[in-house]
């Protein structure tokens, strides 16, 4: 019996996403994407009503991550999915929930209970914005009309996940997150829309406007130039693998021919982006915290100024933005990079373990499909023995890759956010992965018999 399954008769009263009965086509899970796209761009647009127009977004260093827009509906954006995931993740990794993820009524259960889980911490980061006064209202009464906002379009954003996730391309978090921080990028650098002073925001409109002033600053470059070396960095990562040799050996039942030799390619990016999600969520629920006992006259975490973190943990765990702070505040950025892989290396093994990526479950569904490594006998074990060099290590090595570039790129002050970026890379990259694969499938309707599907 699941842990969860107490939890049932909640289950049922949560309204949810159908998945379609029969596969879809390539055209059909195309229209989906967009169309949830689309809707996710023009609730970013839809401002809050009776939000005070002095309020300070104190997560704007985090801001591309959560894929929300300050001030709209959708001011939590992913947030509060995000944070059901970690509390989660972390249950099943230490043994708390017992859940066996391979089984598809214990997988249904840790999904339903996501939802669930999400839903609570809507209401709960919803009402700590509002009555900590980090969104402030025009007046108190208007306060319950801005939680209410809040919570709308929080639950919107879950729906829209669901929806991406059963009838589009990859996920709606990696579709938000790609979605947001492209729109920054595109606006940061071609902005031409002058501000109040008189000045062009955009990188490239702003250098044309000070060189023909004959005052041309090329540092604004930096940048430009740090997001466009992150691209590069991260792109060269997605494509590499650690191929281990594998022979075509005997089904069980099936008497597949033997001596079909290939790789088996494992990602160097093992745990995918994960890793930084996770943990960039959770410093966004740090700062939230230190909201929370500020408000109540006990600022354990450190005080909250103007929307920055002043002193304290929550100062040494906000995200160092600029190469200057090397020398001005060198403890800060230490912290902030220990703290930050060392959360990518624990969540880059949660993730793995939960996903089903680890050595143990993928030595098995290779030995169901009749895999062995050349030279050595066929079993499950020699099969485990051999990944098991292999996997831990990538998850490792992984956890600290994807945590290290993103921690610098953020701390050149990259476009989009460096975190941003890295997530960006990485989730067109999957996405285009699976596009591709569709295409070929719906191209090809054999290859889909013989890959599994309907």
């Amino acid at each position: 019996m699941s842990s969860l399954e107490v939890l049932e008769p909640i289950f049922r009263l949560i309204p949810e996403v159908k998945a379609p009965v029969h596969t879809e086509e390539f055209n059909e899970k195309l229209k989906w994407t967009a169309i949830v796209l689309v809707l996710y761009f023009i609730l970013t647009q839809i401002p809050l009503y009776g939000l005070a127009p002095g309020a300070v977004d104190q997560f704007a260093q985090l801001r591309a991550v959560m894929a929300g827009n300050f001030g709209s509906i959708l001011t939590l954006g992913i947030g509060p999915i995000v944070t059901a995931s970690i509390v989660l993740q972390l249950l099943v990794g230490s043994n708390l929930l017992d859940l066996d993820l391979s089984s598809h009524k214990d997988k249904s259960h840790f999904q339903a209970t996501q939802k669930v889980l999400s839903i609570v911490f809507t209401v709960f980061e919803a009402g700590v914005l509002v009555l900590t006064g980090n969104l402030m209202p025009i007046d108190n009464s208007y306060m319950l009309v801005l939680l209410v906002q809040l919570v709308i379009g929080a639950l919107v954003i879950i729906y829209l996940d669901e929806v991406v996730s059963k009838w589009g391309f990859g996920s709606g978090i990696g579709l938000f997150i790609a979605a947001g921080v492209c729109q920054a990028i595109i606006v940061g650098t071609f902005n031409f829309f002058p501000t109040a002073d008189g000045t062009l925001p955009g990188i490239i409109p702003g250098l044309i406007q000070a060189s023909m002033a004959g005052t041309p600053d090329f540092s604004v470059l930096i940048p430009l130039f740090a997001t466009i070396i992150v691209f590069l960095i991260v792109l060269y990562g997605e494509a590499m693998r650690v191929e281990i040799p594998i022979s075509q050996g005997s089904v069980r039942g099936h008497g597949r021919v033997r001596g079909a030799v290939g790789k088996y390619p494992l990602k160097f990016v093992y745990a995918s982006n994960m890793p930084v999600i996770l943990t960039s969520a959770l410093l966004v629920n740090v700062t939230l915290l230190s909201n929370v006992f500020q408000k109540i006259g006990y600022p354990i975490l450190g005080r909250v100024e103007n929307g920055k973190a002043v002193d304290g943990i929550a100062w040494l765990l906000s995200t160092p933005n600029n190469l200057s702070m090397f020398y001005t505040e060198p403890l800060h950025v230490l912290v902030y990079a220990l703290f930050f892989l060392i959360c990518c290396i624990i969540f880059s093994y949660l993730w793995v373990e939960i996903s089903g990526l680890n050595a143990k479950k993928i030595s098995e569904q290779l030995y169901k499909s009749g895999i062995q490594i050349p030279g050595f006998r066929s079993s499950k074990r020699q099969l485990f023995k051999i990944l098991k060099k292999y996997i831990p290590a990538l998850t490792i090595i992984s956890g600290i890759y994807v945590g290290l570039i993103a921690f610098l790129a953020d701390l050149t002050g990259a476009l989009g956010g460096g975190t941003g970026v890295l997530l960006t890379v990485g989730i067109i990259h999957k996405l285009y992965e699976e596009m591709a694969e569709e295409q070929l499938m719906s191209s090809n309707p054999l290859i889909r018999k013989v890959l599994g599907g309907d």
